[in-house]
């Protein structure tokens, strides 16, 4: 594509690899980041044949495009656009899986050791100088050897977990809707069960209506006070009030928080928490992975309007052959 006879719309931030990509072939609008109307005129908006976003698509926005095709999205998850809705108006909408599962089964590992090794607190202490001062910082409370770890989510970031956590020579089990054929790892049916079974539960699910605040307060009940919990899915799993209470009151051990209920947040609530580890929602955070995710966000739009092919469709949205 060079004569740039397709007009994509960006609404708010974008990683800034997609925008430059995305110049090269196409007839680009911005607009600000949503909260209110989509602020084009009528011959605009019927210029605009896809979107590329990262974050939200109203769904306002959505019927405001008369003759929107595609919505390519910047993040494996795309709880940001209704994708159910987009199906009913025959619009395509793509997410960026599979790029960033290695770098984000990573930094669960890493956010898994921080928590129950304390390991940012340590080098905090060296770096203040009370090594020297006030001698050796005290022993972690907890041990990753010897856990079981309880997967809530086995997709493909889920499955990368799942293999990296069988090199520390630790048992996993999982629990999703439909058990899967291809694992031998414990399912259980119920996420309350396998709270109870496990030592560690790890959150990998995407927000939806059916993961609203899952892990509750009865859930942590039954991790228990030896118990660890991560989050890398989505903060709109979580009852972050729950969590708060079950760390202050020794319902569990230790939590590893990668994202939030509402982003960006100080996470004021646990700050002053010395058995909770803190990321501001980085776990895809590296140069390479970033890359990789725009350029398949620009890749599903290219595709789309040379061939009608795309990449990466979710599954609510097939391409039809």
């Amino acid at each position: 594509m060079t004569d740039k006879s397709v007009t994509v719309l960006i609404p708010g931030r974008i990683h800034p690899r997609v925008l430059e990509r995305l110049e090269r072939d196409f007839d680009i609008v911005r607009v600000p980041e949503q909260g209110g109307e989509l602020e084009l005129d009528e011959a605009t908006r019927a210029k605009v044949r896809g979107v590329a976003v990262s974050g939200t698509l109203q769904r306002a926005w959505m019927d405001a495009l008369p003759n929107l095709e595609i919505v390519s999205n910047f993040g494996v998850g795309y709880d940001g656009v209704d994708a159910d809705h987009a199906a009913t108006k025959g619009i395509i909408v793509t997410h960026t899986p599979d790029v960033l599962n290695d770098e984000v089964a990573d930094t669960t590992i890493g956010l898994l050791l921080n928590t129950v090794r304390r390991l940012p607190r340590a080098e905090a202490w060296l770096r203040d100088g009370r090594w020297k001062s006030e001698g050796a910082f005290a022993l972690s409370p907890l041990s990753l050897k010897g856990r079981h770890v309880g997967l809530l989510g086995l997709g493909r970031i889920g499955l990368e977990i799942a293999h990296r956590l069988e090199a520390f020579k630790l048992k996993v089990s999982y629990h999703t809707r439909t058990p899967r054929s291809d694992v031998s790892y414990t399912h259980y049916s119920s996420l309350r069960e396998m709270a109870q079974a496990v030592d560690t539960l790890i959150c990998i699910v995407p927000g939806t209506a059916a993961t609203h605040k899952i892990i509750n307060a009865e859930i942590l009940s039954a991790l228990g006070p030896n118990g660890v919990f991560i989050n890398v899915g989505r903060g709109s799993s979580v009852d972050e009030a729950a969590l708060e209470a079950a760390l202050r009151s020794g319902t569990i051990a230790a939590a590893g928080l990668d994202v939030f209920y509402e982003e960006p947040t100080t996470a004021s609530a646990f700050l002053d928490l010395d058995n909770v580890s803190l990321l501001p929602h980085v776990a895809s955070a590296s140069v390479p992975t970033r890359n990789a995710m725009a350029d398949l966000v620009v890749d599903n739009l290219i595709g789309w309007f040379t061939d009608k092919t795309v990449i990466s469709p979710v599954p609510e949205t097939p391409v039809k052959k």
